[in-house]
């Protein structure tokens, strides 16, 4: 065999005990102009049910990352140009994204500019995915983002996707008993 024969049987290995394994999360494609955070798992609910979950942010989205400290700040307008937004206090307001693709039950995707990086001269594009494999509901959470060089996307990629990690696991939490923990 020869070294590429054997590094394409590594990778393709590696492939599919990721694929395989009930719980993921990966960081990938880190480079200085962006990165990649994918979660992906089986969620013991219907695509429905996981999509209604989805959908009501202000239940599952953690207190400790939201401008003020309350999740129940935040609302989500599920449709094309929708708002997720945060209003609190005195005309306190920000726009955490803007919804640009909804397929009900299946795809819900959001240019975000999450925490951080909402001052960074990035792009962030976020998308949820449901769907079935055989009879199990699957849930996938991506989130890509993009910059120039000197954003520094080494420092930030491992802290955002610790983030949305949390986030993930709320939803999948959510969408299964009710209750984000």
């Amino acid at each position: 065999m020869t070294m590429k024969t054997l590094l394409a049987c590594a990778r393709w290995s590696a492939l599919c005990w990721w694929l395989a394994m009930p719980a993921c999360a990966a960081t990938g494609n880190v480079t200085p102009h962006g990165f990649i955070s994918i979660f992906r798992d089986e969620v013991n609910a219907s695509p429905a049910d996981v999509w209604r979950a989805l959908t009501q942010l202000p239940r599952w989205w953690s207190n400790d990352h939201t401008y003020s400290g309350q999740a129940t700040s935040l609302s989500l307008d599920v449709q094309a140009g929708g708002c997720w937004c945060e209003r609190w206090g005195d005309g306190n307001s920000v726009a955490h994204g803007q919804v640009v693709l909804v397929q009900p039950g299946r795809t819900l995707r959001v240019y975000a500019n999450l925490g951080p990086l909402q001052e960074l001269p990035v792009n962030g594009v976020l998308t949820f995915t449901i769907a079935m494999q055989e009879t199990k509901t699957i849930l996938r959470m991506t989130y890509r983002v993009s910059g120039p060089p000197d954003v520094g996307m080494e420092k930030l990629a491992p802290l955002v996707d610790g983030v949305m990690g949390q986030q993930f696991k709320r939803l999948k939490s959510f969408a299964e008993s009710g209750k984000p923990e």
